[in-house]
């Protein structure tokens, strides 16, 4: 089984269970008993589930030079690609 086939279905069995994982996590939720720290992270899973993860801002400070090379079919270095900020992706 090629290797692309075998992921997929591990993804399919996986999802086969969203329904008893979300009941277990709303269980340890709701679970008075249970440790706070798993209560916190069975709530945080939920809500990322249900909702998304939070958007997170990231803030750099000082210069950043960002450079992609582009590779080619025989896998030797092709064109560099700047793409610091500031300066435009394309010169005429």
């Amino acid at each position: 089984m090629p290797r692309r086939t075998a992921v997929m279905d591990l993804k399919s069995l996986a999802r086969a269970h969203t329904a008893t994982c979300v009941k277990v996590l709303a269980g340890i939720v709701r679970q008075k008993s249970a440790p706070p720290g798993a209560r916190v992270s069975a709530a945080g899973i939920l809500l990322e589930r249900g909702w998304g993860k939070a958007p997170q801002d990231v803030t750099i400070d000082g210069d950043i030079k960002i450079t992609i090379r582009k590779m080619l079919e025989d896998d030797e270095p092709g064109e560099l690609i700047d793409v610091t900020p500031g300066k435009p992706l394309l010169t005429p």
